[in-house]
Order: C-alpha cells, then structure tokens, then sequence
C-alpha cells in the first residue's frame, strides 16, 4: 500500500510541475500563441490550467498526509523519544568492572 501511495505521490508531483510550468507568468495560459480565433481561447486554456492544478496540488496534498499517517502507524508506541534513547544507551555501552580496593 505504501509503494503505491509514494509511486502516486511522484506522478502527481511531477504532473504538478508540469501544469505550473505550462502556465504564463502574466496570468494567461499556455504561450502558444493562441489568438482570440482559435476555438480555445486563451483565458479558457487559463481557467481548465487553473483548475486542473488547484485539483492535482489538492490530491497531491492528500496523498502527502495520508503517507505521513502510514508511517506514523509503524512508529508508534508507549515509550517516549528520550526512553528509547537511554535504553539504547544502556544496552550497548561496555560495563566497567568495579575496581576491588
């Protein structure tokens, strides 16, 4: 489940750059030299871009979340951070032997 959610991850990543570098700075949409002729307009390219992108960051967004959810799942426990840490350090330090003066 896991592989699958970060495989879903990285595509809609990538189709997230790749909708926003499809985009003008100025606003419009797609520099292709669409003129107002065509049958897709420019501000229509501009408003299908926008939309597509809120919804690929939104999906991308939730698969985010709902990985951090799976991986926190494997993590949890009782013990705090800073008991872990002591109990690892007392299991794997040396013993010093008691001098017997």
């Amino acid at each position: 489940m896991e592989t699958i959610l970060i495989s879903a991850n990285v595509i809609l990543a990538v189709i997230l750059i790749i909708l926003i570098l499809l985009q003008r700075s100025e606003g419009g949409a797609l520099g292709l030299g669409l003129s107002e002729e065509n049958f897709a307009s420019t501000r229509s390219v501009g408003n299908f871009l926008t939309k597509s992108t809120a919804v690929v960051a939104t999906l991308f967004i939730v698969s985010s979340i709902s990985l951090v959810a799976l991986s926190r799942g494997d993590l949890q426990s009782d013990q705090s951070v800073l008991e872990k840490v002591e109990e690892e350090k007392d299991s794997k330090s040396p013993k010093i032997p008691e001098s017997s003066k």
